[in-house]
C-alpha cells in the first residue's frame, strides 16, 4: 500500500489540502484512503444513539452497518493508542493512502505552511518532510508548492510513491 503524509501545525490547511487531494486522485481513478490524527478525544458517535449506549455499556468495539456505510468504534479503554502501521493494517486494500497528521511517522509527508500562523517549519527537524505546500515563498532545501497547486502537488506526491 502506498502511503503519503500531509502534516503541519494546526490551521496550515492540512484538511483542506488532504480533502482537495483525495478528490483529485479519486477523479483521476485511484482508490484513496485516508487516516487523521487528532490530539484530542475525538467522538465521532452521539450520547442517545443505541451505538453510543453500547459504547457506554463497556463494549470494546462496537460496528454501525447501513445500506450506505459500516463503521467500527475500538474503545481503548485506558490501552495505549495504536501505532500508525496497526491502523493501516485495518485499512481494505487501494492505490494510495493519505496520512493527516503523524509528524513523526516514517512515511515520506508535504509539511502544510501558512506564514499567518507564525511557527517555524517542521521540514529542517524531519527528514520525512520532502516538500512545502506554502502560501508564501520560503527559503528552503525542498520542492515548494502554492497550497492551491492541486495538480502539482499531487503529481509530486504521485511521482514520490511510484503511482
Amino acid at each position: 500500500m502506498r502511503v503519503y503524509g500531509i502534516t503541519g501545525w494546526k490551521n496550515t490547511g492540512k484538511t483542506t489540502l488532504t480533502e482537495r487531494l483525495v478528490a483529485h486522485f479519486a477523479g483521476q481513478g485511484l482508490s484513496v484512503s485516508t487516516v487523521k490524527h487528532a490530539h484530542h478525544d475525538t467522538e465521532i458517535d452521539h450520547p442517545g444513539r443505541d451505538s453510543f449506549r453500547h459504547r457506554q455499556a463497556g463494549a470494546r468495539q462496537v460496528i454501525v452497518a447501513s445500506p450506505a456505510r459500516w463503521a467500527v468504534m475500538t474503545e481503548l479503554r485506558g490501552d495505549a493508542e495504536p501505532a500508525l502501521a496497526d491502523l493501516l493494517a485495518h485499512l481494505a486494500p487501494c492505490d494510495l493512502v493519505l496520512v493527516e497528521g503523524y509528524k513523526r511517522a516514517p512515511y515520506p509527508k508535504i509539511e502544510t505552511h501558512r506564514a499567518v500562523i507564525g511557527r517555524a517549519l517542521l521540514a529542517p527537524g524531519n527528514p520525512t518532510i520532502r516538500a512545502i505546500a506554502s502560501d508564501s515563498a520560503l527559503a528552503i532545501g525542498l520542492p515548494r508548492f502554492d497550497l492551491d497547486d492541486i495538480p502539482a502537488i499531487a503529481a509530486f506526491i504521485r511521482s514520490e510513491v511510484h503511482l
